[in-house]
């Protein structure tokens, strides 16, 4: 779990780099509106995935999750295991495919 927010949070901070080094805006082109807002949106449910995986995590220290309840744990699995798949078809769609 540590390693995981680890990695969360260096995510958010290499996606924050990215938007002030970059050499477009959102307003530059089609590329730049749908880079912004793609990047962006994926940005936030990282953010609340962290948050969800943080919450977690403190649970489990306080030892709040037992083998048969532990829903809450298990649900922010799923939704961290979501944002990560749809990253893997971000990735592709905004910088292999629209990157050209």
């Amino acid at each position: 779990m540590y390693i995981t927010l680890f990695l969360a949070q260096f995510f958010t901070l290499l996606q924050a780099y990215e938007y002030i080094a970059a050499d477009f805006t959102i307003s530059d082109s089609v590329y730049g509106s749908t880079f912004y807002l793609t990047t962006g949106f994926h940005g936030f449910h990282v953010f609340v995935g962290t948050y969800l995986l943080l919450v977690s995590t403190i649970r489990l220290i306080k030892y709040h999750f037992t083998s048969r309840n532990h829903f809450g744990f298990e649900a922010a699995a799923w939704y961290w295991h979501f944002v990560d798949v749809v990253w893997l078809f971000l990735f592709i769609m905004v910088y292999w495919w629209g990157g050209n």
